[in-house]
């Protein structure tokens, strides 16, 4: 158990420091594309590239089916058993890179000519950025297996490295593009479908090389296929609830709001995605080790792990979105200057939802464990899909395009309740013990750090001035209610030996 804490602890430091760069040059080029694009370009190329990304549900659910399989195979140390998987992943995500084409050039263009509101003047490049949309999702489907190898095998160093080399070459997108003597548009579309071949040939080359599984077979193995697909079918319901929510939603913005609006939440998108990354690679490091552990039937160590991941990614996102949610007005007028309308409240209500979701991560990586998903995706997806409808109905009867988010947060609210009751009977979940342990610390942590942080902010007056302040204090005043209340007694013991075992190796470096 030392072993896989040290191995998660030192991958959970690789990946931040690729999410601390990731972060900070995704909100820079953010910045500077939309003031060379604008607010309607940037907008439209948030609505199209969403069209394309509406037909890729099968993908996301065979990549994590892919990840539970090699991770579960690994677990029980079957090489060849993790080798026959890939192969026959393989094979599944180059169908499923033919029928995305076929879908996004006969239902998604149809849609695309009729129903997307688009200025008449910006048709043209808009179906430029379309077709390079659906080129660059396909060579994203043929990364899919090798993402899934370099995970299962948690080599997240070279995985944090590859994150930079994409951070480095976004950042030559934003430098490249001012220059483009083309439509600023389309050279967009064509500088990040560039990016993503380079990306690709990296990814390739590095798993064949390093991985002996990662080399495609003719595999016949039609049971391995059968429950490749049955657990991808299920899967399947929770990525069309998920692409349903954002992109359908992003669609219906457009609709009734147009591209100006669609740049807004575009924005808060952007925003949103660069903090939660920091919950996706903490769980990123997490997650092999709680499939792991159950295939293992170390029920005691994949237990500890899900109640440890889901608390521990709560606060960790708390950090970040108290100060930003209490600024963010401010923080996104001095990083965009020209902020759209609806963009601070967007904004906000994302971090909200963001903040269940964290708490939602390992649950869901703990019922993908066991294999059998039917029944819970069959359910969530109920809470999922509900957002388009009540959506579509409020958008209808003429409230703000506000209520949309406002009503994807409450529904994200009653989803966690239900999951945890859920796992109570499937994988005999503690309830009582979740919401003890994890639910009332989140609750309590947030509730005081956020009074006494608002407290303190509002003794100022300037705006620089209540942005330092509520940085500091919520900092401090999460970090410390995070220990003494939110850690248990293991783990404060376990702190206490990861920072002992630093100091030593510390001084011992100083020594020689």
């Amino acid at each position: 158990m030392s072993s896989n804490t040290a191995r998660i602890a030192k991958n959970t430091l690789m990946l931040y420091f690729r999410q601390i760069l990731s972060m900070l040059v995704s909100l820079y080029t953010v910045r500077v594309i939309l003031g060379v694009l604008g607010a309607e370009d940037y907008g439209i190329s948030s609505v199209v590239s969403g069209i394309v990304i509406l037909f890729t549900f099968l993908n996301g659910a065979m990549s994590s089916a892919t990840q539970r399989f090699l991770n579960f195979a690994m677990g029980r140390n079957d090489t060849e058993q993790a080798r026959n998987i890939y192969s026959i992943s393989f094979v599944i995500y180059a169908l499923i890179a033919i029928l995305v084409v076929v879908l996004t050039q006969t239902i998604g263009l149809w849609f695309f000519q009729t129903w997307l509101n688009i200025p008449p003047e910006r048709q043209v490049a808009a179906f430029v950025v379309y077709q390079f949309s659906v080129v660059g999702t396909v060579i994203g489907i043929f990364r899919a297996p090798y993402g899934a190898t370099i995970i299962a095998h948690e080599k997240m160093s070279f995985f944090a490295l590859l994150s930079i080399i994409e951070v480095a070459l976004r950042l030559g997108v934003v430098f490249l593009l001012p220059i483009f003597p083309f439509d600023k548009l389309m050279a967009y579309a064509f500088l990040t479908f560039i990016t993503g071949i380079v990306i690709f040939v990296i990814q390739k080359v590095y798993c064949n090389k390093m991985f002996e599984i990662a080399h495609f077979r003719l595999c016949r193995d039609k049971k391995l296929f059968r429950q490749l697909l049955g657990f991808s079918s299920w899967r399947l319901f929770s990525f069309v609830g998920l692409v349903g929510k954002n992109q359908g939603i992003n669609i219906l913005i457009n609709i009734f709001h147009g591209v100006t609006v669609n740049a807004a939440i575009g924005i808060a998108t952007q925003v949103n995605s660069a903090v939660y990354q920091f919950v996706v690679n903490f769980q990123t490091a997490f997650n092999p080790q709680i499939v792991k552990s159950y295939s293992a039937k170390d029920f005691d160590y994949f237990m500890n792990l899900v109640f440890r991941t889901a608390k521990l990614s709560f606060f960790l996102l708390l950090f970040f979105v108290l100060p930003l949610y209490l600024n963010a007005d401010f923080v996104l007028l001095i990083w965009l200057n020209n902020v759209p309308e609806y963009t601070v409240p967007f904004t906000q209500l994302l971090l909200l939802s963001s903040l269940m979701t964290a708490i939602v991560g390992p649950l869901w990586m703990s019922i993908q464990a066991t294999g059998d998903i039917k029944k819970y995706e069959l359910i969530a997806n109920c809470f999922v899909l509900a957002n388009l409808p009540l959506s579509l109905f409020f958008l209808w009867i003429g409230f703000s395009p506000v209520w949309v988010l406002i009503i994807r947060v409450g529904l994200d609210v009653l989803m966690l309740v239900w999951r945890v009751f859920f796992l109570g009977k499937k994988i005999k979940l503690p309830v009582v013990g979740f919401f003890s342990e994890v639910i009332a610390p989140t609750v309590i942590i947030a509730g005081i750090s956020l009074f006494i942080t608002v407290f303190v902010r509002n003794l100022f007056i300037n705006d620089w001035s209540r942005l330092i302040v509520s940085g500091v204090v919520s900092t401090v005043s999460i970090g410390f209610l995070t220990y003494w209340i939110g850690l248990n007694r293991h783990e404060k013991t376990l702190l206490h030996g990861l920072i002992k075992k630093r100091i030593f190796v510390t001084r011992d470096k100083n020594v020689l």
